[in-house]
């Protein structure tokens, strides 16, 4: 079942005959929850478009611990980076939830096709740069608490849903997954989740969290 798109995701920036013919190139796949569609260091050159589902896109330190650098939903394109330059996977990236998306092998013949498109692409490209930039400047700058409560208003924001005066978030990670994507350990992260469940920020749930003080948040995240 396909879902809304996220906003400012890759395919919201195409023109309907651009989306046509970029699905019309790809064929349709399901994942299970927990399913691997890329796995860092392969070698493959075919790009998926998510249209229902969120992925984790994570990578692997020297010493094996894991690191999440993205959350994506509908709409997102994975996997450009090796099919445009043929190099190896950068990343894993793995189902949080059952997924679907258009696969499309021959992506760079689309793009020569379409050359608007490979303008928005290297937008998005560049824009991704900069979205890492930023996240390293955060680890340097802020203690685990603000970075948990950025990631947390950055959930909200993509997913939450009003729930009585607050703002309700499905948490497609666990406590060990949103550890490596703020940098911390998960006793660390644990401990910030409990110092915003005391400031009367959140309240924590079996793979959700409600926030119930928004402006609060923010404000510690900054």
């Amino acid at each position: 079942m396909t879902s809304s798109p996220e906003p400012g995701e890759f395919i919201t920036l195409l023109t309907e005959d651009e989306v046509k013919a970029l699905y019309a190139a790809g064929r349709p796949r399901r994942w299970d929850r927990g399913a691997t569609m890329f796995t860092e260091g392969d070698v493959s050159d075919w790009v998926l478009i998510l249209t229902s589902g969120r992925v984790k896109v994570s990578s692997h330190t020297a010493v094996g611990s894991e690191v999440v650098l993205a959350v994506r939903g509908p709409g997102a394109l994975l996997g450009e980076f090796a099919a445009i330059d043929g190099l190896p996977r950068s990343a894993t990236v793995t189902a949080l939830e059952p997924v679907e998306g258009i696969t499309v092998r021959d992506f760079s013949s689309y793009l020569q096709a379409h050359g608007r498109v490979a303008v928005l692409l290297m937008q998005m490209v560049t824009g991704k740069m900069r979205d890492s930039d930023r996240k390293r400047i955060e680890y340097g700058a802020f203690d685990t608490t603000g970075r948990v409560a950025t990631r947390l208003v950055e959930l909200a924001e993509r997913y939450g849903e009003p729930d009585n005066g607050g703002v309700r978030v499905a948490l497609p990670l666990s406590q060990d997954e949103l550890a490596g994507w703020t940098g911390a350990s998960r006793e660390a992260v644990s401990k910030a989740l409990r110092s915003l469940r005391d400031r009367g920020l959140i309240e924590t749930g079996r793979r959700r969290v409600i926030i119930h003080d928004m402006e609060g948040l923010r404000k510690r995240a900054r």
